[in-house]
C-alpha cells in the first residue's frame, strides 16, 4: 500500500500503509522479550537434558543471544523505515 501510494500520489494509501507498518513494528517490538526468553529456555533444557556439557554452556550462550540480537536488529530496521515513511508523507502533505 504505501508503494501504491507513492506512485499514484495517493496519501490516503500511504496513512493506510503507514498504520499497517505500525502495527507490524509493534508486534514486532512487543514479542522481543519472548525471543530472550525463548532463547535462555533453549539453553536451560539443552543443559538439562544433556545435549551440551557444562564446558559448551558458555559457547551456546554466545550463540544463543546472538540469534535473539537478530531480531532486535530487524526490530529496529523496522522502526527506522516507519520513521522515515512518516517523514515522507507528513513533507508531501505541506506541499
Amino acid at each position: 500500500m504505501l508503494i501504491a501510494g507513492f506512485l499514484f500520489n495517493a496519501t490516503g494509501l500511504i496513512g493506510l500503509g503507514i498504520i499497517f507498518f505500525s502495527v507490524a513494528v509493534a508486534f514486532q517490538l512487543i514479542t522481543l522479550p519472548v525471543e530472550f526468553n525463548a532463547s535462555s529456555r533453549a539453553r536451560d533444557l539443552m543443559i538439562a537434558e544433556g545435549f551440551i556439557t557444562n564446558d559448551e554452556e558458555r559457547g551456546v550462550a554466545k550463540v544463543l543471544n546472538a540469534a535473539a540480537l537478530t531480531y532486535v536488529a530487524a526490530a529496529l530496521i523496522s522502526l527506522l523505515e516507519l520513521i522515515k515513511y512518516i517523514m515522507i508523507f507528513t513533507s508531501s502533505r505541506e506541499e
